[in-house]
Formats: C-alpha cells, sequence, structure tokens
C-alpha cells in the first residue's frame, strides 16, 4: 500500500451542497479502486483562484490523506479529467516518512 495526498479544486459554480457532496463521491471512489480515505478531508471551503481557470475565479478547495494499492488512483484520476466540475487535482506520492509521520503507514 501506498500514501498519497490529494488536492482537488472543485467548480465555484456550485454551490456548497454539492461541493460538499463530491467529498463522498471522491471517497466511494478511491473505496471502490481498493483505496482508503486516511482521516476526514480537509476542507479548505470556497477560495479565490490565482488565476482563471476554465473562465472560473473560485472554487472550493479539498486536501485528502490516501492509502491505496500500486495504480489504484488511475481510474480516479482519470474520472477527474472528464468531470466538468472538478477544475484541477494533483495527486501525489507520499514519501514513506512522511506517511508514517503521519500515521498512515506503519514505520519501516
Amino acid at each position: 500500500m501506498r500514501a498519497y495526498e490529494l488536492m482537488v479544486i472543485i467548480s465555484g459554480a456550485l454551490d456548497e451542497n454539492s461541493a460538499h457532496g463530491w467529498l463522498k463521491t471522491i471517497t466511494s471512489s478511491v473505496a471502490a479502486n481498493g483505496g482508503k480515505v486516511h482521516g476526514e478531508p480537509d476542507w479548505w471551503g470556497r477560495r479565490r483562484l490565482a488565476y482563471p481557470i476554465k473562465k472560473m475565479d473560485d472554487g472550493y478547495y479539498a486536501v485528502f490523506n490516501i492509502v491505496a494499492p500500486a495504480g489504484a488512483m488511475d481510474e480516479v484520476e482519470r474520472g477527474f479529467r472528464i468531470s466538468d466540475d472538478v477544475l484541477r487535482h494533483k495527486l501525489i506520492r507520499l514519501p514513506d516518512a512522511e506517511a508514517a509521520r503521519r500515521g498512515m503507514v506503519s514505520a519501516v
């Protein structure tokens, strides 16, 4: 199992409840691909974007800590790319020391 950090920017054109619905959608998508969201997603709320993305000036930010097998996040990322509501996403694999510090994997 590998540890990941996922940041997602959801369209600011959505209302707050619809944007929160994306948290459940992302969590279920990760689980369907064999992964698990570690802890609760860090909801930053609505923020102004540094520059317009898809002609939008605002977006809802959320950060997830995820533990998943290698390659499991490919299908999740594919869903983000074809969605109109996800403006941007960034998935990074955490170094083992950082993942252990966050309590996502046992220290080796």
